[in-house]
């Protein structure tokens, strides 16, 4: 089965990084409130940065290094990628 780890903009501007392996489903639920409690009451919210990896171990280990990231970092990641390829 394969996983994403993904970055969410939240509408005060924020950054938000997590992983599932259904990225539709989890930017519906963030929207809808049931997602993390951080991303309750910021949205709008902005699916802006994907990527996949090979099994739920791997997107632990790449969310924890995104969110040792500085902002300047993710930043420049997420533009690394073009918005179609979501």
């Amino acid at each position: 089965m394969l996983w994403y780890v993904y970055i969410l903009r939240c509408g005060d501007g924020t950054l938000y990084t997590g992983i599932t392996d259904d990225v539709s489903r989890r930017l519906a639920a963030h929207r809808a409130g049931r997602g993390a409690k951080y991303t309750r009451g910021r949205g709008p919210l902005e699916l802006v940065y994907t990527e996949r990896v090979q099994n739920r171990s791997a997107a632990l280990r790449r969310e924890i290094a995104i969110k040792r990231m500085r902002r300047s970092e993710k930043e420049r990641l997420i533009k690394s990628v073009s918005k179609g390829a979501f």
